[in-house]
């Protein structure tokens, strides 16, 4: 159960309490799902059997009137109980037309004249040998002992004065051993804070030694720029735009080093943004790096970018893996001479022997794909540059405000005018055939499409296999369209071949796994069958669908799922909504930030009680706290600050922070 030390048995907090401190008057016990606690007399009892089941029945008195207690499985209960005993009964009640019956989980024989004093009794995560009643025995008969293991107080007087939090040694005492539900409610409560406030501190802490550091350039904007930048796009940009542009614009003008993150939906222009801020670096004479995941994303982008830049003679050159060996060799040349203003590459762009002659601006889109080594790698090809992390992937406000807590955050939240809404479908697996020929007849009107599968090959588990799925399609269900097949496993460059096919529509229908989720931009492809959609989280999903509606062309997307009623209510939450952060706040909720957020952002899921959707509007106390903490004291240096230094060191979601960039 991951409880190795005392310190884990003292950490290892209950779940839910019973509270077993009152007993109920026979007159007012009533059918519920939890259990109740009542106090009586025994006016008769008996037993009686059932398919080979002792069963002992008893009738209780108490002020109020009587009540049947029944005991399961307990013959030995004739000899031990008596007419006339006092007992202390807990178990769920079933009211009937005869009177209220309580099916007995646990008693206690009371003395004729002792008032029944309860307790509050703490449930602890169980396993199949070991009981929660055993957990708690075992704490009780110990808590002194381990309460001497709690250690110093890690939060200042002031807190716990301001938030009136009990002291360390009384909130682990209260958890395991509370008098009121109010007294464990209130300790919990300090938990979860101190918790947050160890993330949050270590938010402000890395902010606050990014904006001291003032080693970056600062690069400023003439009056007309922006002007100048809108005169020679095809299109204005939308009023999100304008603003964002601004705010990257502002930090970039700092000499201290920009540390932004840009979110937006997919379409919402996040390119068009992005040539904003490298146009404003190349017109301060420093260089912009943009590193994508992907090949396919990486020439998509610099494919966009190009023509965006060429009308102010900014030169792009491209860096992949699968790049022939001369032409590779030519790009790295024109970087590190400085003839080319922007470089744009996958991770090939960290490599030791691509160099940026004065690399200003690093733009890392998709940020949560890379690890932390690999985003600084990039960082570390200039002095300080300003950074810009871009993600289509929508991040719940909650999840955002935590980790991405040192960042400062932009969001496009306005689509282009001219977007074709994406009318989106969940069906059953058993219409699947319908699905199909709905692909073929957006085929016939000059249409492609994208089927989307989650796993590679059959042996990985019982979902479809798009190696098998493409394979029937081509022979059983389209053998008269071109169909091209696209996954992970495929080497890079024939990748990029079977998506240039697509795009030039010598390939009509596109059979993938998710790779096809971020970044690819075909205006031709209207429709989007997602096979095994339960399989996703709403915000892929709603991901992938992005693939299609980017042309003029009216445009679908089919969540294919099985008969099972509760995923496909899930799912239809996509058929009324495509905003995308709405769908992630959902997603959050429905999933929990751990498995929403995934291993990337290790430290998430670390959190021992805190919960950052039930619990989000604690964490926005602590952020409020930490900002003024580290405001008052930037390195937190004062004697009464030591112990919040070794929290954050104790917290693992506080250490992922100061390692993550």
């Amino acid at each position: 159960m991951g409880i190795r030390t005392a310190e884990d048995l003292l950490d290892d907090f209950p779940h839910r309490y019973e509270d077993l401190r009152y007993p109920t008057p026979a007159a007012q016990l009533t059918t519920g799902e939890s259990e109740q606690n009542a106090v009586g007399t025994i006016l008769w009892l008996r037993e009686r059997r059932t398919r080979n089941l002792a069963i002992v029945e008893a009738e209780l008195e108490d002020d109020t009137g009587t009540f049947i207690a029944t005991w399961f499985g307990r013959k030995y209960l004739i000899g031990a109980l008596k007419k006339g005993m006092r007992l202390f009964v807990r178990g769920r009640v079933q009211r009937t037309h005869a009177g209220a019956k309580i099916n007995v989980s646990t008693h206690r024989v009371l003395a004729e004249d002792e008032t029944y004093h309860g307790e509050m009794v703490p449930v602890y995560s169980a396993s199949k040998t070991l009981t929660s009643r055993k957990i708690h025995q075992v704490i009780q008969k110990n808590l002194p002992a381990l309460l001497a293991l709690a250690g110093e107080e890690p939060l200042p007087q002031a807190i716990l004065e301001r938030k009136k939090f009990p002291p360390l040694h009384e909130a682990y005492r209260s958890m395991h051993s509370p008098g009121t539900p109010q007294e464990a409610g209130k300790a919990l409560e300090r938990f979860i804070f101190t918790e947050f406030l160890a993330l949050a501190l270590a938010a402000q802490l890395k902010r606050a030694a990014r904006t001291s550091e003032r080693n970056a350039q600062a690069l400023k904007a003439a009056p007309d720029l922006l002007a100048e930048f809108e005169r020679e796009l095809p299109f204005p940009l939308t009023n999100a735009q304008r603003r964002v542009v601004g705010e990257i614009w502002a930090d970039m003008a700092q000499d201290a080093p920009m540390n932004r993150l840009l979110q937006g939906d997919v379409g919402s222009g996040k390119t068009l943004v992005a040539a904003a801020a490298i146009l404003l670096a190349a017109r301060n004479g420093v260089q912009s790096a943009l590193m994508a995941p992907t090949e396919i994303l990486a020439a998509q982008h610099a494919a966009k970018l190009a023509p965006l830049l060429l009308p102010f003679g900014i030169a792009v050159e491209a860096v992949f893996g699968s790049q022939s060996a001369k032409a590779r060799a030519a790009a790295v040349g024109k970087l590190a001479s400085g003839e080319a203003a922007v470089g744009v590459g996958t991770h090939a762009l960290i490599t030791e022997n691509v160099e940026f002659a004065r690399l200003g601006l690093a733009i890392i889109d998709e940020q949560h794909r890379f690890g932390v080594e690999q985003r600084a790698k990039l960082r570390e090809k200039g002095v300080a540059p300003h950074t810009l992390h871009m993600t289509a992937t929508p991040i719940p406000r909650t999840l955002a405000q935590s980790i991405y807590a040192d960042l400062d955050a932009s969001t496009i939240d306005e689509l282009p005018p001219g977007r074709t809404p994406i009318e989106t479908f969940t069906l059953r697996r058993s219409r699947l055939d319908e699905a199909y020929e709905f692909v073929r007849l957006n085929v016939e009107r000059g249409h492609q499409a994208y089927i989307v599968a989650p796993a590679i090959d059959e042996s990985e588990s019982d979902l479809t296999s798009v190696l098998a799925e493409a394979e029937r399609l081509q022979n059983d269900v389209f053998p008269d369209l071109r169909l091209g097949l696209l996954h992970g496993r495929m080497p890079a460059r024939e990748k990029e071949e079977i998506m240039q096919r697509f795009g030039r529509n010598d390939v009509q229908v596109l059979v993938a796994t998710t790779v096809v989720e971020v970044g690819v931009d075909v205006p031709n492809a209207s429709v989007m069958v997602i096979l095994d959609a339960q399989r996703y989280g709403l915000a892929q999903l709603h991901q992938l669908r992005g693939r299609v509606g980017r042309g003029a062309a009216r445009s679908f997307c089919l969540l294919i799922a099985p008969e099972d009623a509760s995923e496909l209510e899930r799912l239809t939450i996509l058929n009324d909504c495509t905003d995308g952060f709405r769908i992630a706040e959902e997603d959050l909720r429905l999933r929990g930030p751990g498995e929403f957020a995934g291993k990337a952002q290790s430290g998430l899921a670390d959190f021992r009680v805190a919960d950052l959707v039930r619990d989000i509007a604690i964490y926005r106390e602590a952020k409020a706290e930490a900002e003024r903490l580290v405001a008052s004291d930037p390195a937190l240096k004062r004697p009464e600050h030591v112990g919040l230094r070794a929290l954050i060191d104790g917290e693992p979601s506080a250490r992922a922070m100061l390692l993550s960039s």
